[in-house]
């Protein structure tokens, strides 16, 4: 290689040392704040169940925030994807505080949503306040707003190496930017390593034993993950369908979320306990100890898609979680096999159905679950891939301006 090559590698990993650990303390610090946020509101409405009939107020509250001083961020993460491809200006100053605030009513109020997007928009949008020093560093900016997203999902889930991973992927379509994984990997573990000092409250799995390596077995494992495909696929046709009724039950989008939230309360109110609302931590818990019912998986992907579609705000990763480790729990009524062992590969294949981010996924399962059933994972992770259909949640976020289409 050329010396003067070299010493470009050279100067570029130092800068990126520097930049990344930079970048990467305030977004791990802005994940603490969130997950301890997140832990007191949730279990505020756990005790103060009443809380839910404020779901129409708090919807009306969510939209016209956005429609008044958060115009800008309402696209989310759809706009920090157009950013990364087409630059054009820096993400909005309130796109951090505001999906903040708004996943946090979200949950007090009950919402079935989770927490992901929230890391993405915040971790973009602080990465980007830094983007003013890659000239001097000579750096894309792109690269700054790639490292932020994996650094708030890597803080936010405890997983740095998918976090790092995970960002990359949901990217590739324009083939995989090489150049971001040392980025995206330093920023990454800066944020994890902040946020891990915080003590912040993360959600803790145990170790997963691996199954043997039998014919019968990867038969039922290869059945079980063109399930977890399935519905993936499932959701997303699921959300584009309630999105597509509500904008034409409700064209005022201000008022969408308010008369969606009338329908979200009665839900629950009928339903008669939390077990939908908000993440579902719990009820994943539950899915690795004890067989769970069809009925979990399939609610959770009713309202969470109904939640998200009529305009409260927050993420869809822990919500396909508890879709894949409650749908995974019930499938040990016809599958043979370990109880834990299921829930945890639905609990990743699928998200990585739903987000086409089968390495980051199947990365997800070591850092939570450890390296024995690895293999397994990575092959259940790439089957439900294959099988959740053409598009994932990322993908074409805006068609109207088809931007995404890459």
């Amino acid at each position: 290689m050329d010396k003067n090559k070299i010493k470009d590698v050279f100067q570029s990993l130092l800068s990126w040392i520097f930049l990344g650990i930079l970048i990467g303390i305030p977004i791990g610090l802005a994940s603490a704040v969130f997950l301890y946020s997140l832990d007191f509101v949730t279990e505020w409405r756990e005790t103060n169940l009443w809380i839910i009939i404020f779901l129409p107020v708090i919807g009306l509250l969510i939209s016209f925030i956005y429609s008044t001083i958060g115009k800008e961020s309402d696209p989310g993460t759809n706009r920090i994807l157009m950013e990364y491809f087409l630059p054009h200006k820096a993400l909005p100053v309130l796109m951090a505080p505001l999906i903040l605030i708004t996943t946090l009513l979200t949950h007090l109020v009950g919402g079935s949503a989770g927490r992901e997007g929230t890391a993405l928009q915040m971790g973009a949008a602080i990465a980007d306040r830094f983007h003013c020093l890659g000239e001097k560093f000579h750096q894309n900016r792109s690269l700054f707003i790639l490292a932020g997203m994996g650094a708030g999902f890597a803080s936010l889930f405890n997983t740095p190496w998918a976090g790092a991973i995970f960002a990359i992927e949901i990217v590739r379509r324009n083939g995989i930017n090489w150049l971001a994984v040392i980025p995206s990997l330093i920023t990454s573990f800066s944020a994890y390593f902040t946020c891990l000092l915080t003590k912040a409250p993360h959600t803790h799995y145990n170790p997963i034993s691996s199954i043997d390596l039998g014919i019968e077995n990867i038969a039922y494992l290869t059945g079980a993950a063109v399930l977890f495909g399935l519905t993936a696929l499932l959701y997303i046709k699921t959300h584009h369908l309630f999105s597509w009724s509500a904008k034409l039950i409700i064209p005022n989008k201000i008022w969408r979320p308010f008369y969606g939230g009338i329908v979200l309360c009665i839900v629950f109110i009928s339903i008669g306990n939390s077990r939908y609302m908000g993440l579902g931590i719990p009820t994943i818990m539950e899915s690795f100890e004890e067989q769970l019912h069809f009925s979990d998986f399939i609610l959770k992907l009713l309202l969470t898609a109904f939640t998200l579609s009529i305009g409260f705000k927050g993420g869809e990763v822990t919500p396909l979680f508890f879709m894949g480790a409650t749908l995974g729990s019930a499938l040990t009524i016809f599958v043979p096999l370990p109880l834990a062992f299921m829930a945890a590969v639905g609990f990743l294949a699928v998200f990585a159905g739903a987000t086409k981010t089968f390495l980051a996924c199947s990365v997800m399962g070591i850092e939570l679950f450890g390296w024995e059933a690895f293999p397994y994972f990575l092959v259940s992770c790439l089957i439900a891939q294959m099988f959740s259909g053409k598009n994932g949640i990322y993908d074409n976020l805006n068609n109207s301006v088809g931007l995404l289409r890459i």
